[in-house]
């Protein structure tokens, strides 16, 4: 199946992804060679759909596929060899990714990190450093690129020295909060990915989260909910964890907040109790037992360098920073972000990074 033919079927309207993968499958389960103009037509006939929907999704695709280009966005259809495998083996796989990034990150064996948007400071430095921990032990932290919990843990993965991949309920052109567009970046430039099932453009409405949920845990062995209340997003991400066959685990956290019941819920149900990296790796065998990747670019600017590179207490922008270091802004933003989370560099206005008097308690 070529990609435009992935395209078009994961563009049909009025019909479930459960529906499209079961007749993918079912197609191509003894003819993997079938034509794609075939699949599609025989696809939509499997669907019961009228013949003048080919024309139509064939004409979408060619728009989406364009827009990705000028967007910087590649596309991965379900039979290109890049697709994820676990992601493949879960009952409704989306039939095309499109991403930013290195697709080799949808390879590496990864652990999903969710939890609270508005996460306390606890469940914020836990999520830090499970992700760091594992990002150490060569496994690929996947999450939701959301406030509180999911940022965290994409921070945490790049201040590991690991691989991060963020799955978006937006286009993956389309960044959703905005304001993690520097932490998208930073992303890319550590080899990592952002990735979105929804083509360029899309907009982040609420019944994308839903789903796009399947595609966190569907990329990974076992989900672990680090912070998260009696309704809350993240059971829906442990809930698709569940019917997928992946582990699902839980940090407990205290009584009287009100923010931890769904995650004592989860484990009063059975699932395991995380306080340690350890305490996930040993339910998955086999997983981190790889050191990371050192990456040493960029390293030497601010540790042999820092004093000139940036003055104490004077804001400089990204461009700035380019010009005095002469590293790209990929690299100099991935970078920032660890010193940030080690403390020695804070945020100003205006979207400048300021160099701290002494390291902050963090």
């Amino acid at each position: 199946m070529d990609l435009r033919a992935a395209v078009a079927l994961s563009l049909l309207e009025g019909v479930h992804r459960s529906r499209v993968a079961a007749c993918l499958r079912e197609a191509t389960s003894d003819r993997p060679g079938l034509a794609s103009a075939a699949l599609v037509a025989e696809t939509l006939a499997r669907l019961a759909l009228p013949g003048d929907c080919l024309a139509a999704a064939d004409r979408q695709a060619a728009e989406a596929l364009d827009a990705a280009r000028r967007a910087g966005l590649e596309a991965i259809g379900w039979r290109d060899v890049r697709y994820p495998r676990l992601l493949a083996e879960i009952h409704d796989p989306p039939p095309v990714l499109w991403m930013r990034g290195d697709p080799a990150a949808l390879a590496v064996p990864a652990v999903a990190l969710v939890g609270a948007r508005a996460a306390s400071a606890a469940a914020i430095e836990t999520a830090r450093t499970l992700a760091a921990d594992l990002a150490r032990r060569g496994v690929a932290v996947v999450s939701g690129l959301a406030r509180g919990v999911d940022s965290a843990a994409h921070e945490g993965a790049l201040h590991g020295g690991g691989v991060t991949v963020a799955v978006l309920g937006s286009g993956a052109d389309r960044m959703y909060p905005p304001e993690h567009e520097a932490l998208a970046r930073a992303i890319e430039a550590r080899r990592g990915a952002i990735v979105s099932e929804l083509p360029p453009g899309a907009p982040p409405r609420p019944e994308h989260f839903p789903a796009r949920n399947r595609i966190i845990s569907g990329l990974s062995r076992a989900v672990v909910i680090v912070q998260a209340a009696e309704r809350s997003g993240s059971l829906i991400t442990a809930r698709c964890a569940l019917e997928q066959g992946r582990d699902v685990m839980a940090v407990p956290g205290l009584v009287l907040s009100g923010r931890n019941h769904g995650a004592h819920a989860l484990i009063k149900d059975g699932a395991k109790l995380v306080e340690t990296v350890d305490d996930i790796l040993e339910e998955l065998p086999g997983l981190g037992q790889v050191p990371a990747a050192e990456d040493d670019s960029g390293k030497c600017l601010f540790e042999n360098d820092l004093s000139q590179t940036m003055p104490v207490g004077e804001p400089c922008t990204l461009d700035e920073l380019a010009e005095r270091t002469g590293l790209g802004a990929g690299v100099l933003l991935g970078r920032l972000l660890e010193l940030e989370l080690d403390g020695w560099v804070a945020r100003a206005e205006g979207g400048r990074f300021v160099r701290v008097a002494r390291r902050m308690v963090t």
